[in-house]
């Protein structure tokens, strides 16, 4: 993912996007993504949203595409400018989001999403620097998937040894 958006989070009734810093006992606290960055404490009541946990809805109801792949369809097809904002009309959003991803689910993707969508951009594209993708990054992503199930599979031989039947170990009474 040549944007990192792990540290990255929306917070629900505060307007931009901000960088998580560190975790406290009653919440996380925030730091803003802008020139001048302002640190404050977002208390658990706040719906805290994460980036890289977002993902857009397609027309295959098994499939979402996530912000990190819709952020990089975007700067390949326009680079840091986007040619929308929250004032245009709808069917410049729609058409906006046609080009970046086809099969968005027009259904369940609103008008007021796509606006977010593009702040969101904008504000992540000035404020992060991106990366290029490297074929070894992209390699190493499925390489870790992989070793997940081997270790479950290592699990799984170290049960059936226990299955079979063990001598019971019984308490010695003292006389």
């Amino acid at each position: 993912m040549p944007v990192d958006l792990r540290e990255i989070a929306s917070i629900s009734g505060m307007p931009g996007l901000y960088r998580i810093v560190s975790p406290t006992r009653s919440g996380v606290i925030i730091e803003t993504l802008a020139e001048n960055p302002v640190r404050s404490a977002a208390q658990a009541k706040h719906r805290i949203s994460l980036l890289h946990e977002i993902s857009i809805y397609t027309n295959d109801p098994e499939v979402t595409a996530p912000l990190s792949e819709v952020f990089d369809n975007i700067r390949a097809k326009y680079g840091d400018n986007v040619p929308v904002n929250g004032k245009s009309s709808n069917q410049e959003l729609a058409a906006f989001m046609e080009a970046v991803l086809p099969d968005y689910d027009r259904e369940r993707v609103y008008m007021s999403d796509i606006k977010k969508l593009a702040a969101w951009y904008g504000i992540v594209s000035k404020n992060l620097p991106f990366t290029k993708a490297t074929p070894e990054a992209k390699e190493a992503e499925p390489a870790q998937e992989e070793a997940k199930p081997a270790k479950k599979a290592k699990a799984e031989k170290a049960e059936a040894p226990e299955g079979e039947a063990k001598p019971k170990k019984t308490k010695k009474s003292a006389e």
